[in-house]
């Protein structure tokens, strides 16, 4: 009697995403090709995501999430706690981390990725004890997250943000927030403050223009700008990461940072409203593997491992 030596997955798709109608027949082939076992399992809601992984981690060797940002990184402290390397099928509406990554955001060719096996260690970014890959933030972000139709996004995609943040801007107003980074504080007045742990967030934006989600530190950067509509003009600064050479921009560097605001703000995680001011963020150095592609563009050779069961 011969023993299976495949590899065990434990794949959570959401079909609320904006890609998670679409067969997934064909991926099931791909990994199954690539000597992967698969245990699907649907979620409706992002908490059963690290419910399910508690729930099943002994019966897999790896976890994959279908689905977008959001739903990753809901998967992320679950993860993290069992020690199973995540892969990424990104069903999404901006896929930011996929990006990061350098995934195909072909979902076979996603699929691929994970059957060949090489896996990054990347940072994870906390606030107030919730996981983000991308980007954590509070102002513009938070409203444009609180006020998005979700029928609106899976319809137009990134155009939906695109309206969205529109009809925000026109009401939009600044805050005061206390900064706080190695027991040093400052006031500001503000129209949002975002704390980045990858690349790439808001549909291909770069949180800095030498971030990597690999380099231990998070980069924050607050918008002290006198008239919102001048961000029209930075759009492409914020497209290349260059924004911190604005004088309105604030940027720093830190393995940690507190934020607190006059009045609870929420704040928006890799799409999704988690929790709320006063905040604490923090980095977790390479603190989660995920499945990706063997070269990536600037990366060493030296971080990169062959997964093997």
């Amino acid at each position: 009697m011969s023993v299976s030596t495949n590899r065990r997955a434990l794949l959570l798709r959401n079909p609320k995403s904006r890609r998670g109608r679409e067969p997934i027949e064909p991926v099931l082939q791909r990994l199954e090709q690539g000597g992967i076992d698969i245990t699907i399992e649907t979620f409706e809601a992002l908490p059963e995501i690290a419910r399910d992984i508690v729930r099943l981690r002994d019966r897999a060797d790896l976890v994959i999430v279908c689905g977008g940002d959001g739903s990753v990184s809901s998967a992320a402290l679950a993860a993290m706690e069992s020690g199973l390397p995540l892969g990424i099928i990104p069903m999404g509406t901006a896929n930011d981390l996929a990006r990061t990554l350098d995934l195909p955001m072909d979902l076979v060719g996603a699929a691929g990725v994970i059957a060949r096996g090489h896996l990054r260690p990347v940072d994870v970014g906390t606030v107030n004890g919730h996981a983000f890959f991308n980007v954590a933030s509070i102002g513009l972000s938070s409203e444009l997250a609180q006020g998005l139709d979700p029928a609106l996004k899976k319809r137009f995609g990134r155009l939906g943000y695109a309206l969205a943040a529109m009809k925000v801007l026109t009401r939009a107003s600044r805050f005061s927030a206390r900064i706080t980074e190695k027991g040093s504080a400052t006031e500001v007045d503000t129209y949002q403050i975002a704390i980045g742990n990858g690349r790439h967030y808001g549909g291909g934006n770069v949180v800095e223009q030498n971030a990597e989600i690999d380099d231990g530190h998070l980069d924050l950067y607050s918008l002290e700008l006198k008239n919102v509509w001048k961000l029209a003009l930075m759009l492409r600064s914020f497209r290349s990461g260059t924004h911190g050479a604005w004088q309105e921009v604030r940027t720093a560097k830190c393995i940690e940072f507190d934020i607190e605001t006059k009045k609870p703000m929420p704040i928006n995680a890799d799409g999704e409203i988690v929790t709320a001011t006063p905040a604490h963020f923090k980095v977790h150095p390479k603190a989660i593997s995920i499945f990706a592609p063997s070269v990536a563009p600037g990366a060493a050779a030296h971080r990169w491992q062959v997964y093997h069961r």
